[in-house]
């Protein structure tokens, strides 16, 4: 390093950038907080989900002796989707690491880290929160790019269509109960021989606010433990119909996660249902080397004028079984 570059220094490598990345402490999303997606490193750019064409069929009585049944292999077909990538970058010019030395007692490489690591947790935020956005869109079973494209078509890859359930919270005497098991039974048979021990609905604004003042919940909740769940905080989670409810909040400026008259039922508790699959970074020290949710590196601006962050994620989230996540919708018709 030479002796006025405080940016050669080992604060700057690819293997130091990245550790610390991956240590930010990001912003809480509620999807990742749950932990239903299972998260993994590959070693490639690309994931094939196995799709098997074996379905259960009853079997006819035949005369003893007679010709059986046939019943031919599966069918099974490969289906790939290539991961994202998710590239960002910020520049740290040498006066900022100048004007916070001048401001603390800490040596410059000291300061130095410092900024690294705010600049990385701020990149890492952005990242995150895209990230979240992905995990919605598998749940909801199209994963949307920010620019408003299609990424994944999960229904479409798998040759699906999404189950719809029209909730009528408009009406007092809609029976909820019978939607909710209608639900349920449309989630049971998206799973075929998965097992699941719950289920989750994430509500959109208006969606939540229809359903907690519908009668038929009110109803439910009156005798209660004294109707403590009508006095509790409305924004708070709570289990109606054999489901757990929940308002889901995300919004990134115009964009919202879950549209505000819409809800996503999905079942927990289900085996590598839910995929976060991370690739590599695109640098030549991680090619074919098991990828992590994150990477950062750097560039030495001309004229030792600072330097250029990049961090960088290559996620893909996926549900495979989208049938198996339910869309509601707080009208009467679809």
């Amino acid at each position: 390093m030479s002796g006025n570059s405080i940016f050669e220094s080992d604060a700057f490598s690819l293997k130091s950038l990245t550790a610390s990345i991956n240590e930010v402490e990001y912003a809480p999303r509620r999807l990742g907080e749950m932990g239903v997606f299972d998260a993994q490193g590959i070693t490639t750019t690309q994931v094939v989900i196995e799709k098997d064409g074996d379905k259960l069929a009853l079997v006819e009585n035949k005369p003893r002796g007679g010709v059986g049944q046939v019943v031919a292999g599966t069918k099974r077909t490969g289906v790939p989707f290539m991961t994202a990538h998710l590239p960002t970058t910020a520049t740290i010019l040498a006066d900022e690491v100048q004007n916070v030395r001048a401001f603390g007692s800490q040596d410059s490489a000291e300061q130095l880290q410092v900024v690294i690591n705010n600049r990385l947790a701020m990149m890492a935020r952005r990242i995150d929160v895209t990230h979240e956005f992905h995990r919605v869109g598998a749940v909801k079973g199209q994963v949307i790019d920010a620019n408003g494209t299609v990424l994944y078509d999960l229904f479409q890859a798998f040759g699906m269509t999404q189950t719809v359930v029209p909730m009528d919270l408009g009406t007092a005497a809609t029976e909820l109960q019978g939607k909710c098991l209608d639900i349920l039974e449309a989630m049971e048979l998206g799973l075929g021989d998965l097992f699941f021990d719950g289920a989750t609905v994430l509500c959109g604004k208006n969606f939540w606010r229809k359903f907690i003042t519908h009668k038929a919940v009110k109803t439910a909740y009156e005798r209660w433990e004294n109707g403590s769940r009508l006095r509790a905080d409305g924004r708070e989670a709570f289990p109606f119909g054999g489901l757990m409810w929940e308002r889901y909040r995300g919004t990134v400026g115009t964009t919202k996660f879950v549209a505000d008259e819409e809800a996503y039922a999905f079942p927990m508790g289900s085996e590598e249902l839910f995929l976060s699959r991370f690739a590599p970074g695109d640098y030549g020290a991680t090619v074919n080397t098991l990828g992590l949710p994150f990477y950062s590196s750097s560039k030495l601006l001309d004229h030792d004028k600072g330097v250029e962050l990049e961090a960088q994620s290559n996620p893909a989230h996926l549900n495979t079984r989208p049938k198996a996540s339910i869309k509601l919708v707080s009208g009467a018709t679809v």
